[in-house]
């Protein structure tokens, strides 16, 4: 049986998909990039959120549509005239045949969603970015590709700041990940700020959790210090892409702090104007280079 018609209706449509990007921290494709490289941005976007959905929200068996969508995406990658369950799928196949790196870094998605599955804790900040590796690395080793500039040194550079928007991520979504039995911040540092699992679902974070979130944000500001280098060393059009992506993260992290790192009681999304004022800079790295 086709474990996508196990429970009708709870897959959500491409336009649907499509929509959550006004909610991201970031700008999924600014509209001064090329036709083609926003094209692709979307669909590798969709492509993302569908796998991310069935991880966080399908009411079947997870780990069997996980895999339904890895064998949809081999095949049509394999083969063009093929029709596939999904027009996500079906447009990250299309970019895969056109950009053959782009394959691998799109299963990995599919096997970060797959460790959600089994792995609900992580002992380690080490052991985290292990997972960013697989959840959040290949979003940005994915845009190299579609603006061809994928070099060791920018795929490096790309994986600190991807690292660093998904602990971001983890840190704006601490309850609700914790409402899911989820905890992403290191078990070893929730110990050391003296914190445990339930302080985690409290209606508004406690002083040490308000230290522990603080402690968390430096980590990702710096592995965000890569955004910069990166930035340098690329055209002015790709340089734009990326100065979006990291300005929304730095962003965030303001937000973070208005709130007084209580991302239990406070909704910590990034404001359009501090996105801008973070981009300008990263922008306009190159008149310093």
């Amino acid at each position: 049986m086709d474990p996508l018609s196990d429970h009708p209706g709870t897959l959500p449509e491409f336009d649907a998909l499509a929509a959550k990007a006004g909610a991201e921290n970031f700008p999924v494709a600014l509209r001064v990039l090329p036709a083609a490289w926003r094209a692709d941005l979307h669909a590798s976007y969709v492509y993302a959120r569908l796998v991310d959905d069935v991880g966080d929200e399908y009411t079947g068996d997870r780990l069997a549509v996980l895999d339904h969508i890895e064998a949809e995406l081999l095949a049509a990658t394999a083969d063009p005239t093929r029709r596939t369950a999904h027009a996500a799928i079906a447009g990250a196949a299309d970019l895969a045949r056109r950009r053959p790196a782009v394959l691998g870094e799109l299963r990995k998605l599919i096997d970060a969603n797959r460790r959600d599955q089994v792995q609900q804790r992580y002992a380690t900040f080490d052991e985290l970015r292990d997972y960013c590796r697989l959840s959040a690395d290949p979003v940005g080793r994915i845009v190299l590709e579609i603006v061809d500039q994928a070099t060791d040194d920018r795929r490096a550079q790309s994986d600190d700041v991807c690292s660093a928007l998904q602990i971001i991520e983890h840190l704006q979504d601490v309850a609700e990940d914790h409402a899911a039995g989820r905890v992403y911040l290191p078990q070893e540092d929730l110990a050391r700020f003296g914190c445990t699992d339930a302080d985690l679902g409290a209606a508004t974070a406690s002083d040490a959790v308000r230290r522990l979130v603080a402690f968390e944000a430096d980590r990702a500001r710096a592995l965000l210090s890569s955004a910069r280098p990166l930035a340098a060393g690329l055209p002015w059009r790709a340089r734009l892409a990326i100065a979006g992506f990291a300005a929304g993260g730095l962003a965030a992290l303001d937000a973070i702090a208005a709130a007084g790192y209580d991302v239990l009681g406070t909704a910590c999304r990034p404001s359009t104007s501090r996105i801008v004022r973070h981009a300008v800079p990263l922008a306009m790295t190159w008149r310093r280079r």
